[in-house]
């Protein structure tokens, strides 16, 4: 029983303190006068009864009501209810001030009439209550303030006593009535249980406020500990929300601070740190605004304020939907049926009491589905005499399978919920509602889960439940309560609250008070009971972890473990690798420990070396593999076994299984062993209470209940609980002395654990290896230390300084700082548990005490075990196999024992695919002067007999760093994961015999090789040559003048012995000097004044004329030719022909510009000694000059370096020493020179247009500019100007459809300058032509071209449309920055289109990411999708497509006929890429295998593509990281020929290869960044004749010899069409597909670009010694070359033959022939099958096509893989089986075939025949003269094998001979058979013919 209330208060208006400003409150009176026992009286009830604050009133308000909870010291709650109301203020000295004018009073008080009052003062009647009934207290108040105010006899002190002396039950459901003694009679309804909060309807309030969500989120912010704030007008509102809301958490309680109303003193209480829940009054809104981290809730409004910085965690799924759902059934049931047709007819709304309960009862369910099975995760450490219970957290995490769940995490650290285990954790106690519903079955709850109905049936049972227990009795008694008048008080008079009478009310407590001691008290003693277990954690997950065949797993493990302990080394071998992978499930590691157990119960717990180290093994892949959920679990059950197994070093000596598995975090983690202790005293305890004495053998015997959850044995014997409950129960029944000795046995039985345990822990922490240290090296400081700043943080830092090999003088420091580490540790452990267990003071100081010496005795007895097992034979491993090396390659470093761990690779390839694993593979790696190598074999036996190779050229290492890689049989300290630009990642563990120095020695060699010192000692040049190396040429300078510059050229044209000193070259060095003294020092560029040039002669001098020679042979010369690009003159003097550009030598000292090539082409009209002004406005002086002519529309594009801005030549000019005003002339000479330059290259392009469908083929030159043509041109309107910063949203899906209206844009940006105004041109400004803006006819020109794709689709000829009427004959593409600086005349018919181009760093950027998506180096990732997804992230197809945009947009200008300047960086990245993709596209020579070498040499190589910088070859580009322009344009030629494979004459491997030697240092061609310097180092030109020279290798002869020897290059369908020449890929994102060269490698070989140069021979042998050991053959997509496992046909076919004519013995034909034999004999059965349409049959022939050009032109083309090899039936004499022929019918190539040089031949017949004309095709690929009776027929009618031919010389004519002819046009062609005569139609085409014949001859 209670008292109803404890303390009755007046508070009113306090006058004195009045006049300081802020009104506050004073205590009138209070009863009783002395404080209860035990119930303080409450502070501050002053404040809180006005809580906005003490404020004097003009009118009289309505009495207000409300209850205020304050918490006391003991966190009890005290309710204390106010009713305020207001009272005519007395005194008028206060009022004064309120007064607006003072003389009406005065008047009034004269007139001797009383005034109504003009002021008002609130006054409060507080009643104080620890039980919390509302309404009684309401109407306990309300019945005073009427007995007050309607003056009512009754004595005010009579009731206020009755208040103190009435005794309320607490719990019960009992009714009881009382009465006050004013004529009342009122009721007070008790609880049937106390336990349940009594909410009435402010639940249901709260959601009607909120709404389901809000409150869901405010329900999670109070259990994840938030701070929570309710704002409303409001008073008895906030107090209902905070009700509500602290019953929604129950069964938890909440205990942070609980204030429903603060008053406004106190309002920075909201700043205090803890978690709250807080009202206040609205009124103070702007105060609470700047909150950062509080939710803030309107419940007048209805929402909910979440700070940005808090993240809130939400209900784990799937509980939040049930949740979610079940509020929604039960808040809105009319939400089911809103959509019917016939709704049924509307039920009454539900009474909101009752809606109260159910949303309750919904909560109720959600926290039993929560928590449920949490009693089998208490662990039970004492019973008497207080029950002490401890939750382990992980176990109920892990089982629950919610560890990663941060909400249900955050809710058991709660301080709620360790209120809840110290509460709801005893056995025996009362029980209630809640016990009930989470020990249900989890059965029930799924069946709710699909059964709504079921659901809805609970929820009302449940509601029902909690409503019967607010409202127990359904008659409630009749109940009366008088109340005031109506308006009583607004009466004008009234009677102040009078004082009470103080004696009178105590006199009449105390009377009460006796009379009720005399009656006797009715206790009602509590019902205990025990409290039901529910279901154990482990059945609630049921069978989710059963996704893998655990039983066959479990079975591996079982059957390993058998073989380790019946000696069966090899069955052992074989099993352990998957016994191993097994482990990675759960089950599999629990069975590991029940087996192991097992084997330590049958005394086989000393093991031989052999099984002691597999026993290791698996023990430590159990721990390393196990996720922290059940990490726990599998330690604690492993902590046992560690102690129990042993091996014997020598006698006296045994190492226990425990020095092996030290590494693992899990043991220095406190949590861990806290967990374990417990788990183990429960079950001692337990033990203890079954008083069976076999129980009480120690912790080994007893392995069952070691894990967190006591295992239930299959007889259902008593669980610890049960036991502690049947204890309880009993407890009191015991004598004094039992109790004592109870208490006694348990204190003792957990002392005796903490011994124990304490020296596990000391076992597992001392290092087997104390000098090491290892386990302080790896523990983070934190789990050490948690918090507490002792020592041990210095000692690990100091202890990780040390070095392992210690000197003698600090060995005992370092072992001493071991010992202090683990004992602070162990000690701290003990401290905890012993005072959370109950361990007596006397206990724990023996313990402490304990501890040193036995850490010290253990480092003594590890000492030995670690000298002893050093000594021990190492275990027999692998022998190290040697790789292969190339011809050149030698070892630097030996090879260093190592194991090669995945790199995440697997995932990348989609591999997986089941099977045993490759990787790891045990083995070494080795250093060579050219490759990085491993080579080994794999960790799993039953892929053992496999080789596993990985390698990388050196210079392609782009990242080296030190790792520790952890390793199943022990931690391995030392690593290296060195990743390749080449995609490959070699991550290796050394093996313990690899020292670390030798791990460092292989490390400098590495640098050392990685960047060679000269590129002569690079690998393609050092190959092979032991000879001492040559003096090599000094590292060029950076700003090298002029002198040295010319001086090495001539030493390096010296030493390719060409220029021979005479007195020319003299001179030349002469005027170079002279020329000296006006250098500039420019960053990297040579600018020559005028007088330093040459005088420009057409004759060129003799000493250059060898160098001109060589130039004249270089590619790009050739190129030139065959484009018609002008022949070499040097000045300016037209040739006859009339062209319009001309070659120039000018640059062939490279003078003019270091990075370009030694001949340019310039046009005609311009002179020599004007293009060094020109190239100052240019960076890097790379002036624009053409390299490629388009063959139809003569259109030429040219490509140029970024324009100087006119500042950036100011500031270079600034520099000069000489007087400032000839460099302003100069300035502007060169910008001058610039314009005339443009205009010059504008005069010299033919403009082309389509008018009326004529081609009109004018000369710009001819058109001449008179003033009326110049306004007609300048007013052609000018094209928008083309952004390519093309926004883009990161889905790869989106197409290009989607930004095509962005490609144009105008940007319309004003004019800079006046000047600019008056030149409206777009050489103005970056603007659209001012005219364009005028007239919108012309203005929507930039809309037009808005609205069209700019890939579009085959056929459609995109810009040609909108470029017919308004297209200029240039377009200048350059970067928007550069553009501003020009200034050209408006009259030139250019346009400038600015671009936004990808930067340097930008690739560098991707090409980072693309390397990481490709070989990841972790596992991580287990989704599939995350190589996509990462090679998303790095951007490089968006980049792939940005390039091709440019290429084609610059595709289509030239195609209709507009010439292009693209001028763009530095013009050797981007430009490089866009002008040779350019190329690629329009011109089908660029195709084959001959033209894209010319691309390469010419647009890469000569125009000074920084190779070695970009590909980071040198040492001087060591910081700037890795570029990879080249492969990325490899990779956009990747794309085109995916989607167009019959216009190649190369494969996809070819792009592969050139791919992986760019940066391989193998080959010499990529070693240099420009012609310069290759002439520097003397290997521009081949020297033939000086064989001393370093030639270094050259990959285009390496490439053209493997191609002669076999089709590794070739692509079969190589067809190309011959109308379309013109490819215009789609360059949409989803069309790009990954280019297999980033995720593919071959693990059995190594990478296939190196072994493929080998000779073949080798390879064949190598493949017959396999397949004779073993008949299997498995292909794997990452470890064979799956091409060569499965070639296609052809190859196949090919391959056939050749195996053929060996064992004929025949000497092999080449298979150029073969193909050529094949291709004669299909058409002749075409022919006679009568389907030989000139259309439909490729002239090349291999792949009969239809018409199908559509399917052509699109299609992705692959070879059937070759089922054909098998079928060697009916070999015809074709060489090829006639039915393959068929098979290729679905291939549809291009006709036109290889010819490299044809034309018509008259041939004389055999004896007698006459001479006849004929059309010949020389053939270099196929290596024959082929002739056909005309140039369109396609039947070939014979060939001269040029493999015979022995001679080709002039020859007279004969008779018969053509007449007109000139005699020097016969030729005699003289073959190992017969002579052929031939005759030319005139003596040059003879030559011609003769030199054609001869070189091919001479290749051969």
């Amino acid at each position: 029983m209670a008292r109803l209330a404890d303390y009755f208060i007046v508070v009113g208006y306090d006058q004195e303190k009045a006049g300081s400003g802020e009104g506050c409150g004073k205590i009138i009176q209070r009863f009783p006068k002395k404080d209860w026992e035990g119930t303080a009286f409450p502070q501050g009830v002053e404040m809180f009864c006005q809580p906005g604050g003490w404020r004097l009133s003009r009118e009289r308000k309505a009495p207000t009501f409300f209850t205020v909870v304050l918490t006391d010291i003991d966190s009890d709650r005290h309710y204390c209810s106010c009713l305020t109301f207001y009272e005519a203020e007395v005194n008028l000295q206060g009022s004064k001030s309120l007064e607006a004018d003072g003389d009406e009073d005065e008047d009034a008080e004269e007139d001797g009439l009383i005034q109504p009052a003009q002021v008002f003062a609130p006054k409060s009647l507080i009643l104080v209550s620890r039980l919390d009934y509302p309404e009684i207290f309401r109407g306990c108040l309300g019945l005073i303030y009427t007995v007050h105010i309607d003056s009512l006899s009754f004595p005010l002190e009579g009731l206020v006593a009755n208040l103190f002396i009435f005794q309320v039950p607490v719990a019960g459901g009992s009714q009881k009535l009382f009465s006050l003694g004013a004529g009342d009679r009122q009721l007070i309804q008790t609880p049937l249980n106390d336990t349940l909060p009594v909410t009435c309807k402010s639940v249901a309030l709260l959601f009607q406020q909120l709404g389901i969500q809000n409150v869901l989120s405010l329900f999670s912010a109070v259990l994840t500990e938030h701070k929570v704030l309710f704002h409303s007008t409001s008073y008895q509102r906030l107090g209902e929300a905070c009700r509500a809301l602290e019953a929604l958490m129950f069964p938890l309680k909440y205990s942070y601070p609980y204030i429903p109303i603060l008053p406004s003193r106190l309002l920075e209480v909201l700043s205090s740190p803890t978690p709250f829940i807080i009202g206040v009054h609205s009124m103070f809104q702007t105060e609470i605004q700047d909150l950062l981290d509080v939710i803030i809730v309107d419940l007048d409004g209805g929402t909910i304020k979440i700070p940005e910085c808090i993240h809130l965690s939400l209900l784990p799924e799937p509980l939040l939907h049930q949740t979610q759902t079940a509020l929604s059934l039960v808040l809105h049931p009319d939400l089911e049926i809103a959509d019917n047709a016939f709704p049924p007819p509307r039920t009454a709304p539900s009474n909101l009491k009752l809606l109260d309960k159910e949303v309750r009862a919904v909560f109720l369910k959600l926290f039993a589905q929560l928590f449920q099975g949490y009693r089998s995760c208490l662990q039970l450490i004492r019973i008497h005499s207080e029950p002490v219970i401890h939750f382990h957290k992980t176990a109920f995490l892990g089982q629950r399978g919610l560890i990663e769940n941060d909400f249900l995490t955050k809710v058991l650290d709660g301080m709620a919920f360790a209120g809840f285990v110290s509460e709801r954790g005893p056995p025996y106690r009362a029980c209630d509602l809640f016990d009930e519903l989470v020990a249900l079955d989890i059965d029930s709850f799924r069946a709710e889960e699909v059964n709504p109905v079921k659901l809805q049936k609970h929820i009302r049972e449940l509601s029902e439940q909690l409503y019967r227990n607010e409202n127990p009795n359904p008659h409630m008694a009749f109940q009366k309560v008088p109340r005031p008048s109506e308006g009583s008080h607004l009466r004008v008079h009234q009677v102040p609250f009078p004082l009470l009478g103080d004696d009178k009310v105590e006199m009449l407590v105390q009377e009460g008070v006796a009379k009720h001691t005399n009656a006797p008290p009715s206790t009602r003693t509590e019902k205990k009971c025990v409290v039901p277990a529910g279901p154990p954690v482990a059945s609630i997950m049921g069978k989710i972890g059963s996704v893998f065949n655990s039983a066959r797993r479990l079975e591996v493990v079982r059957n390993c473990i058998s073989f380790i302990f019946d000696n069966k080394t090899l069955e052992t071998e074989k099993t352990l690798p998957a016994a191993l992978r097994a482990l990675k499930g759960k089950a599999a590691r629990q069975c590991l420990t029940e087996e192991l157990s097992l084997h330590v119960q049958q005394n086989r717990a000393i093991l031989d070396h052999q099984q002691f180290d597999y026993i290791i093994r698996m023990m430590n892949c159990a721990l390393q593999d196990c996720s922290s959920s059940e990490e726990y679990t599998v330690a604690a059950a492993l902590l046992p076994l560690s102690t129990a197994f042993y091996r014997k070093l020598v006698v006296g000596v045994n190492q226990f299984a425990y020095t092996c598995i030290q590494d693992h975090p899990v043991w220095t983690n406190q949590q861990f062993w806290e967990a374990t202790f417990y788990s183990e005293v429960q079950g001692q305890i337990r033990a203890l209470y079954l008083n069976t004495p076999g129980e009480k053998g120690g912790i080994t015997a007893r392995h069952k209940d070691v894990g967190p959850v006591p295992a239930v044995a299959r007889d259902e014997e008593q669980t610890a609980m049960d036991l502690a409950a049947e204890q309880l129960r009993s407890w009191p029944c015991l004598s004094k002395e039992k109790q004592q000795e109870l208490v006694k046995n348990e204190e003792s039985t957990v002392f005796s654990q903490a011994i124990h345990y304490a020296s596990l822990m000391v076992y597992l922490l001392v290092p087997l290896d104390t000098s090491k240290n290892k386990l302080l090296r790896n523990t983070p400081v934190a789990d050490w230390e948690s918090g507490s700043n002792s020592i041990v943080t210095n000692s690990i830092a100091g202890s990780v300084a040390e070095s392992f090999d210690t000197e003698s003088g600090f060995e005992d420091s370092e072992t001493s700082d071991v010992a202090n580490s683990v004992v602070r540790f162990v000690a701290r452990f003990i401290d905890k548990v012993c005072t959370e267990s109950g361990v007596t003071q006397e206990h724990i100081k023996s313990l402490h005490s304990m501890i040193p010496g036995v850490v010290a005795m253990q480092m003594e007895a590890l000492e030995a075990v670690h000298r002893e097992s050093r000594r021990l034979p190492p275990i027999q491993k692998p022998k190290i196999m040697r790789p292969a090396l190339l011809p050149g390659e030698e070892f630097v470093s030996e090879g260093l024992r190592v194991l090669l761990d995945p790199d995440g690779r697997e995932e990348a390839t989609g591999g997986l695919l089941g099977g045993p694993h490759i990787l790891p593979a045990e083995g070494a790696l080795f250093l060579t002067t050219y490759r990085i190598i491993f080579k080994g074999i794999p960790h799993d036996p039953l892929v053992g007999e496999q080789a596993v190779i990985r390698a990388f050229p050196v210079s392609t290492l782009t990242k080296e760093k030190k790792i520790s890689i952890p390793n199943q049989l022990q931690i391995m300290q030392e690593g290296l994961q060195l990743r390749s630009a080449s995609f490959q990642l070699i991550k290796v563990a050394f093996d313990e015999e690899v020292s670390s120095e030798m791990v460092e020695i292989f490390r400098k060699h590495l640098q050392r090789i990685r960047y060679p010192q000269s590129i002569f000692s690079s690998f393609a040049f050092a190959a092979g040559q032991t000879a001492p190396q040559l003096i090599l040429p000094k590292q060029k300078e950076r700003n090298t003048g002029f002198r040295t510059l010319s001086k090495t050229i001539v030493k390096g044209a010296k030493r390719a012995g060409k220029i021979t000193m005479g007195r020319g070259s003299q001179t030349t060095l002469k005027k170079n000097d002279r020329g000296s003294r006006m250098t500039w020092h420019e960053d990297d560029d040579i600018s020559i004044s005028d007088d330093g040039e040459p005088p420009p002669s057409s004759t060129l001098r003799a000493s250059e004329k060898s160098t001109m020679e060589q130039l004249v042979e270089q590619s790009c010369f050739r190129d030139y030719q065959r484009l018609g690009l002008g022949t070499i003159t040097a000045s300016s003097s037209r040739s006859k022909s009339g062209e319009q550009f001309r070659i120039t030598a000018v640059n062939r000292l490279y003078s003019l510009c270091r990075s370009y090539p030694g001949l340019l082409v310039v046009p005609q009209a311009v002179q020599d000694s004007s293009l060094h002004k020109v190239a100052r406005c240019y960076r890097h002086n790379r002036l624009p000059v053409v390299c490629w002519k388009h063959p139809r529309t003569k259109a030429v594009l040219l490509r140029s370096g970024g324009f100087h801005g006119k500042s950036v030549v100011g500031l270079f000019k600034s520099q000069n020493p000489s007087s400032t005003a000839p460099a302003s002339s100069s300035d502007s000479s060169s910008s001058l020179e610039q314009e005339k330059y443009l205009q010059a290259i504008l005069n010299s392009i033919p403009i082309y247009f389509k008018m009326n469908g004529h081609n009109t083929l004018s000369n710009r030159s001819l058109i001449g500019f008179s003033p009326g043509s110049e306004r007609r041109t300048s007013r052609i309107p000018k094209m928008a100007p083309v952004h390519l910063d093309i926004p883009f949203s990161n889905s790869f899906t989106r197409g290009v459809l989607e930004y095509r209206d962005k490609l144009f844009t105008h940007s319309n940006q004003k004019p800079a300058a006046k000047e600019r105004i008056h030149h409206p041109g777009m050489w103005a400004s970056l603007r659209s032509s001012s005219r364009l803006s005028q007239h919108p006819s012309t203005g929507d020109v930039g809309a037009r071209l808005a609205g069209k794709d700019l890939a579009p689709p085959a056929g459609s000829s995109s810009l040609q449309a909108q470029l017919l009427k308004q297209q200029a004959a240039l377009y200048i593409f350059g970067e928007k920055s550069h553009l501003r600086g020009l200034r050209v005349d408006s009259s030139l018919n250019c346009e400038l289109v600015p671009v936004d181009f990808i930067d340097t760093r930008q690739v560098k950027a991707s090409f980072k990411k693309l390397l990481r998506a490709s070989a990841p180096s972790s596992n991580l990732s287990v989704l599939e999708d995350s190589f996509l997804k990462d090679l998303e992230d790095s951007e490089w197809i968006l980049q792939l497509h940005k390039i091709l945009q440019l290429a084609l947009i610059l595709v289509e200008l030239l195609d209709s006929g507009s010439s292009v300047l693209l001028s763009l960086e530095d013009g050797w990245d981007i430009t490089t890429q866009v002008v040779s993709l350019v190329q690629l596209l329009s011109d089908p020579f660029y195709r084959t295998l001959e033209g894209f070498q010319v691309l390469l040499e010419k647009e890469w190589l000569s125009f000074g593509h920084k190779f070695s910088q970009r590909s980071n070859l040198s040492p001087s580009s060591q910081g700037s990281g890795f570029t990879p322009i080249f492969l990325q344009f490899l990779d956009c030629v990747h794309q085109i020929l995916e989607q167009h494979p019959l216009e190649f004459e190369f494969n996809q491997y070819y792009l592969k290869f050139l791919a992986y030697h760019h940066i391989s240092n193998r080959f010499k061609n990529f070693l240099l960044d420009s012609d310069y310097e290759r002439l520097e180092h003397g290997l521009l030109f081949e020297d033939k004749g000086d064989k001393q020279a370093r030639s270094g290798i050259c990959i285009w002869e390496c490439i053209n010899r493997m191609h002669r020897r076999s089709p590794i290059f070739f692509n079969y369908l190589y067809s190309p069409s011959e109308i379309d020449v013109i490819l215009k890929p789609s360059i949409s994102i989803p069309s790009l597909n990954k280019w297999d060269l980033f995720t593919d490698e071959t693990l059995s070989t190594g990478p296939c670009y190196d072994w493929r140069m080998m000779a073949a021979r080798s390879e064949s042998a190598e493949e017959a010694e396999t397949i004779s050991n073993s008949r299997r053959r498995i292909v794997w997509p990452c470890y064979s070359s799956v091409s060569r496992a499965q070639p296609d046909a052809i190859t196949k076919l090919l391959s056939d033959i050749e195996k053929l004519e060996l064992e004929l013995n025949q000497t092999p034909e080449r298979w150029q022939t073969t193909l050529e034999r094949v291709r004669i004999s299909i058409q002749e059965d075409l022919k006679q099958e009568g389907n030989l349409h000139k259309q439909s049959v490729s002239i090349s022939g291999l792949i009969p096509t239809s018409s199908l050009q559509a399917f052509q032109r699109r299609s992705m083309l692959h070879l059937p893989d070759s089922g054909l090899g098998e079928d060697h039936s009916t070999t015809t004499s074709n060489g090829i089986n006639r039915r393959a022929a068929t098979l290729y019918n679905q291939f549809t190539p291009k006709s036109e075939e290889n010819r490299s040089y044809e034309g018509i031949l008259y041939k004389r017949g055999a004896l007698l025949k006459g001479w006849k004309p004929r059309w010949f095709v020389l053939d270099i690929t196929k290596h024959q003269l082929r002739y056909y009776d005309t140039g369109e027929d396609t039947n070939c009618r014979g060939h001269i094998d040029l493999a015979e031919v022995e001679s080709v010389m002039v020859a007279a004519p004969t008779i018969g001979a053509p007449k007109h002819i000139s005699e020097k046009a016969f030729f005699d062609l003289k073959t190992s058979k017969r002579v052929y005569n031939f005759c030319a139609s005139d003596a040059p085409s003879a030559q011609l013919w003769m030199d054609k014949i001869q070189n091919c001859i001479s290749d051969a």
